[in-house]
């Protein structure tokens, strides 16, 4: 076990902490204090109990630890509570501190801003949404490694499948295998709107089951606890099986699903999943920097209207009101591929674009791939076949 609290190397983790920064002053912050898991993990390398604090005016930045007493290196301090924070950071009366409010509780808001009472408390969360969302080199070289083995699982899945299986036995041996290459089985999600395992696989009419979550496909599930994704269904001949399952094997998340089927499928669906085939080709063109992210959604929407295949996009009995998001660190990162998004597409922002439909009765088709936005267009990094695999 490496002790030291940075895990990164001194240039990758200037180059983020630099990032922040210029965030940071864009933002009007002095320093930001930094508590969740993912943030945490960007500035470190790790994930640790605790808090980072980084300064914009001095360049200050601290480590404070609790519980992992075994870590070291400059500016660390352990802490048993908080509020021993203040020993350590000296604020003056006209700071403006960024903490996330948008992911931390009121009571452990109310308890910071306790302990510095004097300075102006804002909301860092879009400041490392921000950062986070161009990914550095670093960055892009463990995505495109959880990629190639995302693809080698993906490949693997017709010699999974038994005659017989329901969609859940099925989904556990793909889950098997993916932890056995390496996955580390975490979906990391940001919010309290969306929760799941290792992702979906869903077959026949369960497509077509809503959920409350902000997913683009849903699945009625096997408990009401989790209502989203397999729900023990048999896998019937003519029905689709969509796969979307995490490949988290590094820590960055790259996202992909493909379409399996048992037997033929019905015209309309083999002709929906070749439009979403088609609606991808387009947006690797059109998804150069300094595109609106919305425009990608506005094509792909124009194409599933002129093939009169819009009463099935991104959903039949409910829709998802997006076709696309960036991925990394957490599966939801910025940009948002979405009618209304203001985001604008970044040199090295990575995107997982998924234009998928549902077929009553057959169930859902169509893939997602995940992409790094080049100056050319999109770059793939998840390149398993994307035509309907047939499991027999």
């Amino acid at each position: 076990m490496n002790d030291n609290i940075i895990l990164l190397s001194h240039d990758e983790q200037q180059l983020r902490l630099s990032r922040v920064r210029g965030l940071m002053k864009q933002a009007g912050l002095d320093a930001v204090l930094i508590a969740d898991f993912a943030n945490l993990y960007y500035l470190t390398g790790r994930v640790y109990a605790g808090y980072a604090y980084i300064g914009g005016r001095d360049g200050e930045q601290m480590y404070f630890v609790k519980r992992m007493e075994n870590l070291q290196g400059d500016g660390v301090v352990g802490i048993r509570k908080p509020e021993q924070m203040a020993e350590s950071i000296l604020i003056d009366a006209s700071a403006v501190i960024g903490i996330e409010l948008d992911l931390m509780n009121y009571n452990m808001v109310k308890r910071l801003q306790g302990i510095f009472p004097e300075a102006q408390i804002k909301d860092c969360t879009s400041v490392m949404r921000a950062a986070r969302a161009v990914k550095t080199d670093a960055e892009l070289q463990m995505l495109r490694r959880s990629g190639v083995l995302h693809e080698d699982v993906y490949r693997r899945i017709p010699g999974l499948y038994r005659e017989g299986m329901t969609d859940i036995e099925l989904e556990i041996e793909i889950e098997r295998a993916l932890r056995l290459e390496g996955n580390l089985g975490q979906f990391r999600i940001s919010g309290d709107t969306m929760e799941t395992y290792m992702g979906s696989l869903i077959t026949g009419d369960n497509a077509d089951e809503p959920s409350p979550y902000d997913f683009a496909m849903g699945g009625a599930g096997l408990n009401p606890s989790l209502p989203t994704g397999a729900c023990g269904e048999l896998i019937r001949p003519g029905s689709a099986v969509m796969v979307d399952l995490c490949g988290n094997f590094t820590g960055y998340m790259t996202d992909m699903t493909r379409t399996f089927s048992l037997g033929s499928l019905e015209k309309l669906a083999m002709d929906a999943h070749q439009c979403s085939i088609d609606i991808i080709e387009r947006l690797v063109t059109l998804g150069k920097p300094g595109t609106p992210a919305s425009e990608l959604y506005n094509a792909a929407m124009e194409m599933a209207k002129e093939r009169g295949l819009h009463t099935y996009f991104m959903g039949h009995r409910q829709h998802a009101g997006f076709i696309g998001h960036g991925v990394g660190i957490e599966i939801n990162e910025l940009p948002v591929i979405a009618p209304r998004s203001r985001d604008i597409l970044q040199l090295h922002n990575v995107i997982a674009l998924e234009p998928k439909f549902v077929i009553p009765h057959v169930g859902a088709v169509g893939i997602e791939s995940t992409f790094v936005v080049q100056d050319f267009g999109l770059e793939c990094i998840t390149n398993a076949p994307t035509e309907i695999i047939s499991l027999t």
